[in-house]
């Protein structure tokens, strides 16, 4: 992996080069956008363009790509600068913004879109700012001066995590799937960000308490669930389009959310079910309660509908109805499940 500069020579264009330096491979932070010059001779009109930075770690699979998209860069700055120097005299007052700076802009953006893409099928896709960098002027004085710009901050991460696996993808700009449009629908690719993550001390946890270990047939019956670290006060319905629409957000580092209980007739209990069927109890419970503290929630099943093994669920959801995301993967998720057996 490494890191890539473009780095400009203020007498010629050609002279160019991208510098590569040896990075390890560990999460950095990287600050600091400037903005080159690309400048021909003294005296002349030339193309000033925003300096590229890449101030993440560029995993080894994506160097090739990003090498080749940086070097179009320069091609692209190189091209404008002879159709500037060819066309002088030509068009009216707005014919250099038409027709080479606003095309340039174009080509730039998609450029620098294709490098965060190509270092997002590795590892975390970067946000370069296109289209501030894209955005070229015209140096009148030709003299090939450096312009200043607001420093920016890339957060960088390991190129190829989880012990050298590398990663499938994080986006959806490698899937062909259609979009997820909030309704609950399959085959879709979600591109909601996961959101804010809890201390392993502030992670939502969830426990079933009190349950019967026998009903009879369309008798209701109540099951208690406990929660801790949830603030239930947040369901996005999803029969509504708030499925997988909204990011986690944590209140006072706990999240805010909801949990769902649900139970299912079992065809067997040597084999996982069928997962299609639609439950024969669901609900929803979002009380505005919840806290770091536990407490306990009644929730009331309306009974279930045929005699056999019933397995009643309960788990915690985000805003869109994930289950909370846990600091280390080592810790239990906010779910828990109980066997009821239904008699005649």
């Amino acid at each position: 992996m490494a890191m890539y500069r473009s780095r400009i020579n203020n007498s010629r264009v050609n002279s160019r080069r991208w510098r590569i330096g040896a990075v390890v491979a560990v999460a950095v932070t990287v600050t600091g956008v400037g903005l080159g010059v690309a400048s021909a001779a003294e005296g002349k009109p030339t193309i000033t363009c925003p300096q590229v930075t890449i101030g993440v770690a560029v995993p080894a699979q994506a160097a090739a790509d990003v090498n080749s998209n940086l070097q179009l860069l320069d091609k692209q700055i190189a091209e404008a600068n002879t159709r500037l120097a060819t066309s002088q005299g030509q068009g009216g007052a707005a014919f250099v913004q038409n027709a080479i700076l606003g095309p340039l802009k174009d080509k730039r953006v998609a450029t620098i879109n294709r490098i965060e893409i190509a270092i997002g099928r590795f590892a975390a896709k970067p946000n370069l700012n296109a289209e501030r960098l894209a955005v070229c002027t015209v140096s009148q004085n030709g003299n090939g001066q450096q312009a200043t710009a607001a420093p920016s901050t890339v957060a960088a991460t390991a190129a190829v995590p989880g012990a050298n696996l590398g990663i499938l993808t994080n986006s959806c700009d490698t899937s062909n799937l259609l979009a997820h449009d909030g309704f609950q629908k399959g085959d879709r690719c979600v591109s909601t960000e996961f959101g804010e993550v809890s201390s392993a001390a502030n992670n939502s946890s969830l426990l079933i308490t009190q349950a019967p270990n026998v009903v009879k047939v369309n008798t209701p019956f109540t099951l208690k669930v406990s929660t801790r670290n949830l603030i239930r006060d947040r369901f996005l319905a999803a029969g509504a389009g708030g499925y997988y629409v909204e990011s986690s957000v944590l209140q006072n580092g706990i999240e805010r959310g909801h949990f769902h209980t649900a139970c299912r007739m079992l065809a067997s209990t040597r084999e996982a079910p069928d997962p299609s069927p639609v439950p024969a109890f669901f609900v929803a419970t979002e009380d505005k309660q919840g806290s770091k503290a536990p407490d306990t929630v009644t929730i009331q099943v309306a009974g279930l509908p045929t005699q056999g093994t019933a397995q009643c669920a309960s788990w915690a959801g985000d805003g869109s109805h994930r289950i909370p995301m846990m600091e280390r993967a080592n810790e239990t998720p906010a779910i828990d499940a109980i066997r009821i057996r239904v008699i005649n």
